[in-house]
C-alpha cells in the first residue's frame, strides 16, 4: 500500500508541491490573526470555582476574566482629590462596552479601582489599548492597567517575539547541523521546506480550531517551535534513509523513494502515532486550557507525517542523485548507510559489559529523577512574567505597597435561597461569626464584609466576604488557605439550612484546575502506556521489547521532571540559560511534558529498534541486530536530538516562565532518551535478554495482527565483538 501510495505521489509531484504552498500561503495568512484568538483563561466548568463566578457576573456584574484593575499611586492627595481621580479613571471606563466600575480603594497611596465587563477574557483583551488611550485622555499617564485581560494582551507581543526569536536559532543551528551530518548538499534544504509546510499547516488548523473553541495563547509557541524540531527529525531519517538507497548500483530514482519510504516512511509512521497517542490522552482532562494544547499538540505530528508522506518523496524524486551528492563538505554520516564510527564502538563497548553499564546508567537516571520529590505545582504566577510590562508592574507595584493578594481575593459567595434574606439579624450574625473565624487563620491579611452592594446584590439573595490572603493567589499558602475555607470553616458556618456556599477568585479557580487536572492524570498515563504498549508489539513483533520500550519512556519523563526541578526549584544553571527562580512548577506543564516527550523519546526508540528488528529479519544474531541498528541510527538520532533540542531553546530562551520550563524539560529529556537511555541503557537490556527481545507468541501475533516471532537461535555468523 505504501508502495502504490509512494507511486502515485512520485507522478503527481507536481500537484503534491502546488498544494503544500497553497498550505503554506493558508498558514501565513492565519498564523497573522491566530494571536486575537487566544486566550489565558483556566476556568473549569462545573467546579466549585465557576459556579461562584457565575453568579458572581449574573448577580453581582463581575466577570473575573473580563475586568481590569486600574493602578494609579499618589503620594499625598486629600479625599477630593482622590474623588477626582475616581471621577476620571470612570469617565475613561465609558470607553469600553459594557464597562461599570466595580470597586474603588484607596490605601497606602495606592488607588486601585475595578472595571468590570460583560466581555470574555479575548474580547476584552482587546479592549487595553483603549482604555489605557482613554486614561491618558483623560490626564492619567501614569495609571496602570492591569487584570486578567491586560495581562493577556501584554503577553502576546512577548510571545510572538520569543517565537521569531527562537525560530532563527533554531534554524541556524538545524542548518549548521543538517551540512555537518549530510554534507553541503541540495537535500540540506529538504527538512526545512518540509518543517515549513509542518508548521503553516498546523497554524492554519489551529486557526480553524480557535474559531469555536478556546485555544491557549501559547499554542504557536509550542506547536510551531515543536513541530520544527519534529518535522525536521522525521524528514532527516529520510534524507539519510534516501541516500543509502539512492547510492545501490543501477537503481532509479523512483526505486530509491519507493524503498525509502517503505522503511524509514513506515518507522515514521509508527513514530508520530507514537507521539499522537501521549497528546490525544490530554483529551481527557475535562480542563479547556489543557485540552486545547492536546489539539494543537496533536496536529503536529499528523501535519508532519502527512508532509513526510506527500511532499518530502515528491522532494527527494526532483532531487535524484545529485541533489543528495555533497560537495566539498561531505558530511559526518557519509553518502551510504552503513555502519562504523562512533555509535559501533559504543554500543560493542556496551555488549562485552551489559550489567556494568546497566547499574552505572541506572545509578544516573535514579539520581537525575530524585529532584522530583521536590516537585511543587501552582496554577500560574504573576511573579514569573516579565516584569517590564505595564500589567505586571502595576501587580508588582500593588504586592510592594499593600500585598501580593489584593487584587486577587478569595470570594466566598453565599446563596440563601430567598430574596431579601441577607440582611436580617441571624444572616448578619452568621456572617459575622464566619468572617472573625477566617481572620484567625495565619494566611488571612484581611476579611472584608457589609450590608450594602458590592457585597450583597440587589435582591438581597446573594451577598459575598471578601477574604485577602497573604501570598499571591498560586502560592503554596495561598493554595492551603484554599483547602482551609472549603474543608473548614465554610462548612462550619451558622447560616441556616438550604444555605449553599461557594468559593470563587483566581486562587480558588487555580485549585480546581490543579485538582482536575491530576485527578485523571494517573489515568492518562495508563492509557498512554497501554495504547503505546500495544502499538509497539504490533510493530516491533516483540511482547519484551514494547514493554522495555515503555518502561524506558517513564525513565526519560521521570528525569526530566527532575531536572526541571533542579533547574527552576534548585536554580542550578538557571543564570546559564536566563531562566527564572520559582519555587513551584506551572501545573499544566508536568501534564504537557509527559504527553510530549512520551511521544518524542518513542521517537528514537521505533527509529533504532525498528532497524535492528530489520537485521534480526535478515538473519542476524541479536547482538549483530543490536549493533547494526545503533551503528545505522545512532548518528542520525543524535543528530536528529540536538535539532530538536535547538528548536526548543526558542522556548527555553523566551520571557515567560511556563514556556521555559516546558522547554527546559523537554530539551534536556530528549538529551538524557537519546543518549544515555537509547544509547546506552536499551542495548544493555536488549542484550541481557538475548533471543526474548524478539519472541510474539502466535496467540499474542493473532490479537494484534502481526506476523508471530517465535525463539529461535542464529548461529549462521559469529557475534561481532
Amino acid at each position: 500500500m505504501l508502495e502504490r501510495w509512494t507511486r502515485a505521489v512520485v507522478h503527481y509531484r507536481a500537484v503534491v508541491i502546488a498544494a503544500w504552498v497553497l498550505v503554506v500561503v493558508l498558514g501565513l495568512l492565519s498564523g497573522s490573526r491566530l494571536t486575537g484568538l487566544l486566550s489565558t483563561s483556566l476556568s473549569v466548568p462545573g467546579s466549585g470555582s465557576a459556579q461562584a463566578d457565575a453568579i458572581l457576573a449574573q448577580h453581582f456584574g463581575e466577570n473575573v476574566e473580563g475586568t481590569f484593575t486600574v493602578v494609579l499611586v499618589f503620594n499625598r492627595a486629600s479625599e477630593p482629590q482622590i474623588r477626582g481621580l475616581e471621577a476620571s479613571i470612570d469617565a475613561a471606563a465609558s470607553a469600553i462596552p459594557t464597562a461599570h466600575v466595580i470597586a474603588e480603594k484607596a490605601v497606602g497611596g495606592v488607588l486601585y479601582v475595578n472595571i468590570a465587563t460583560s466581555l470574555n477574557l479575548i474580547h476584552a483583551s482587546a479592549q487595553t489599548g483603549p482604555l489605557r488611550d482613554a486614561l491618558s485622555a483623560q490626564h492619567l499617564p501614569n495609571a496602570l492597567v492591569t487584570g486578567p485581560p491586560a495581562l493577556n494582551h501584554d503577553l502576546a507581543p512577548v510571545l510572538s517575539g520569543d517565537l521569531r526569536r527562537g525560530e532563527a536559532v533554531a534554524l541556524g543551528l538545524a542548518l549548521v547541523l543538517l551540512i555537518a551530518v549530510l554534507g553541503l548538499c541540495w537535500a540540506v534544504l529538504v527538512p526545512f521546506l518540509v518543517a515549513g509546510a509542518t508548521a503553516a499547516g498546523s497554524i492554519a488548523i489551529v486557526y480553524l480550531l480557535a474559531q469555536h473553541f478556546l485555544m491557549v495563547l501559547y499554542i504557536p509557541n509550542v506547536i510551531e517551535l515543536i513541530g520544527l524540531g519534529l518535522a525536521i527529525d522525521y524528514s532527516l531519517l529520510i534524507v539519510h534513509r534516501f541516500r543509502g538507497e539512492i547510492a545501490v548500483d543501477g537503481v532509479t530514482v523512483e526505486n530509491a523513494v519507493v524503498a525509502t519510504m517503505a522503511t524509514a516512511g513506515r518507522t515514521i509512521s509508527l513514530s508520530s502515532l507514537t507521539v499522537a497517542i501521549g497528546l490525544a490522552t490530554l483529551f481527557l482532562v475535562p480542563v479547556t486550557f489543557v485540552r486545547s494544547l492536546g489539539a494543537a499538540g496533536l496536529v503536529v505530528p499528523l501535519v508532519a507525517l502527512c508532509a513526510a508522506l506527500t511532499l518530502q518523496p515528491a522532494l527527494l524524486s526532483l532531487l535524484g542523485r545529485r541533489g543528495v551528492r555533497p560537495v566539498g563538505v561531505k558530511g559526518l554520516l557519509g553518502g551510504r548507510d552503513s555502519p562504523g564510527g562512533m555509535w559501533t564502538g559504543i554500543v560493542r563497548f556496551v555488549l562485552r559489559r551489559p550489567v556494568a553499564v546497566l547499574a552505572t546508567s541506572t545509578v544516573v537516571l535514579a539520581l537525575g529523577a530524585t529532584s522530583a520529590l521536590w516537585l511543587q505545582l501552582t496554577p500560574g504566577s504573576v511573579v514569573a512574567v516579565p516584569q517590564y510590562l505595564e500589567s505586571a508592574h502595576a501587580l508588582s507595584v500593588v504586592a510592594n505597597r499593600i500585598g501580593p493578594a489584593l487584587i486577587t481575593p478569595n470570594e466566598v459567595v453565599v446563596d440563601l435561597g430567598r430574596a431579601h434574606l441577607a440582611n436580617r439579624p441571624a444572616m448578619k450574625a452568621a456572617k459575622l461569626k464566619l468572617a472573625e473565624a477566617i481572620l484567625h487563620y495565619p494566611e488571612v491579611f484581611a476579611v472584608a464584609i457589609d450590608t450594602k452592594p458590592p457585597f450583597v446584590d440587589v435582591t438581597g439573595r446573594y451577598e459575598q466576604i471578601f477574604v485577602f490572603g497573604r501570598h499571591e493567589f498560586g502560592a503554596a499558602a495561598s493554595q492551603q488557605l484554599v483547602h482551609a475555607l472549603r474543608e473548614t470553616y465554610l462548612p462550619a458556618s451558622t447560616f441556616p439550612p438550604g444555605t449553599r456556599i461557594f468559593l470563587g477568585g483566581p486562587a480558588a479557580q487555580g485549585v480546581d484546575f490543579l485538582r482536575t487536572v491530576y485527578g485523571v492524570f494517573p489515568w492518562l498515563v495508563l492509557l498512554a502506556l497501554a495504547l503505546a504498549y500495544l502499538v509497539l508489539v504490533r510493530a516491533f513483533r516483540s511482547v519484551l521489547l514494547a514493554l522495555v520500550a515503555v518502561v524506558l519512556d517513564l525513565v526519560s519523563v521521570a528525569v526530566a521532571y527532575g531536572l526541571m526541578v533542579v533547574v527552576f526549584r534548585f536554580g542550578v544553571g538557571s543564570a546559564l540559560v536566563g531562566s527564572y527562580h520559582v519555587s513551584q512548577i506551572e501545573g499544566w506543564v508536568p501534564v504537557f511534558l509527559f504527553a510530549m516527550l512520551f511521544g518524542l523519546s518513542m521517537d528514537y526508540e521505533v527509529f533504532i529498534v525498528a532497524r535492528m528488528r530489520e537485521s534480526w529479519d535478515a538473519g542476524a544474531r541479536n547482538h549483530e541486530a543490536i549493533t547494526a541498528g545503533l551503528a545505522h541510527t545512532g548518528g542520525v538520532v543524535s543528530a536528529a536530538a540536538v535539532i530538536m533540542v535547538g528548536a526548543l531553546g526558542g522556548l527555553v530562551f523566551g520571557h515567560v516562565a511556563g514556556l521555559q520550563e516546558l522547554g527546559v524539560g523537554l530539551a534536556l529529556g530528549v538529551l538524557i532518551d537519546a543518549t544515555i537511555v537509547r544509547g546506552l541503557l536499551l542495548p544493555a537490556v536488549m542484550a541481557l535478554l538475548g533471543r526474548w527481545n524478539w519472541w510474539l507468541p502466535a496467540t499474542v501475533a493473532r490479537l494484534v495482527h502481526a506476523k508471530a516471532s517465535p525463539l529461535e537461535e542464529r548461529g549462521a555468523r559469529p557475534v561481532l565483538s
